[in-house]
């Protein structure tokens, strides 16, 4: 019904959504900012939420202390922390509408696991290798795995059940050399790349930050751009195509999006799985199917996502630390299986 939705027209951009975005985005960037209050007080040096807001702000708080801890140790990580999840879980978005199934995500078809391969063989193998390689080299990884997935899933033209299913056998495959290289390795070497392949985001600087920044500056708006075409390649090739929608090149443009944010979100901080999975399916709890809504509303509750499990992680067992990847497994592993059992008959 008319009510039920509020257009935004401009010369070159149409937007379409529920009229209970708007508010549903408000809460939930009401909802992040006090989680992420709470991950920069919480810690061996804890510091109370008018503190960290006035010190956020510029405001003197009458102890120096507060601007190190959080401007350089805890902001850096919790921004990062923030990124990644919305990356993460706008990735899991586009690659659930593309294939039409609900249970896809970018650790589940393959994705985070050629990151996983390409950046565990620099650790292990070239250990002198500068920092920054690593997480180069898991964007690469990420894009020829997708590369790889698309081109086997090709048969006179994409197949989205062909592309889970390519997506699956190949990231068993990349699971397996990965192993491989840990077993064989040097034993200083593979400590680190366990604790990356863990995922954490513990150590992060504005270095990781503002390197990861323009990744989201540049995809998430593509990826909002892309909505309405995502909209359509959810109802169908052939309904798509009626509705004059280029299938192969969307979906292609759709892919390069996804894979960019996943890849760029693995190589920020290792893996982070099941927010993918996580994300999109509470947002359209929320927000319903249509996609100019739902990505900005999964980008919010992956952020939120991870931005907890950090929290979680720094708390439950302190002074040992979890890292977030273990932390959303924990809770994501479960979910994929409760929503395994509940799409069985589907």
């Amino acid at each position: 019904m008319k009510a039920d939705w509020l257009v935004i027209r401009s010369e070159n951009i149409s937007l379409r959504i529920d009229r209970r975005v708007p508010p549903i985005l408000l809460c939930l960037a009401v909802t992040v900012a006090v989680a992420m209050v709470m991950n920069l007080g919480r810690g061996e040096y804890p510091i109370s939420p008018l503190d960290i807001v006035k010190t956020v702000l510029g405001i003197n708080t009458g102890n120096p202390d507060h601007a190190f801890v959080i401007y350089n140790l805890r902001l850096p990580r919790t921004l990062v922390a923030f990124m990644v999840g919305m990356a993460l879980a706008v990735s899991g978005t586009i690659f659930q509408g593309i294939t039409r199934n609900p249970l896809a995500d970018p650790a589940i078809i393959g994705i985070n696991a050629g990151a996983s391969l390409a950046a565990v063989s620099v650790i292990v193998f070239f250990p002198l290798a500068p920092i920054y390689t690593v997480p180069v080299s898991a964007f690469v990884g990420a894009l020829l795995m997708a590369g790889l997935i698309y081109s086997l899933a090709w048969n006179n033209g994409s197949s989205p059940v062909l592309f889970i299913l390519m997506g699956v056998g190949l990231s068993a495959i990349a699971g397996a050399f990965t192993n491989l290289m840990i077993t064989f390795g040097d034993i200083y070497s593979v400590s680190d790349a366990l604790v990356w392949l863990a995922g954490s985001v513990y150590g992060r600087t504005w270095e990781q930050v503002f390197s990861f920044l323009p990744w989201l500056i540049i995809f998430l708006p593509m990826a909002l751009l892309l909505a309405r075409h995502l909209n359509a390649l959810n109802l169908g090739d052939d309904v798509a195509k009626s509705l004059g929608t280029p299938v192969e090149w969307q979906r292609g443009l759709l892919v390069l999006v996804g894979v960019a944010l996943a890849g760029s979100g693995v190589a920020t901080a290792g893996m982070i799985g099941f927010v993918g999975l996580i994300a999109p399916h509470l947002g359209r709890q929320l927000v319903g199917t249509n996609h100019q809504g739902l990505i900005p509303t999964s980008a919010l509750l992956g952020g939120m996502l991870v931005v907890v499990a950090d929290f979680l992680g720094r708390t439950l067992f302190a002074p040992i630390e979890i890292p977030c990847g273990v932390v959303t497994a924990a809770v994501g592993a479960p979910y994929f299986l409760y929503l395994l059992i509940r799409n069985r008959k589907k």
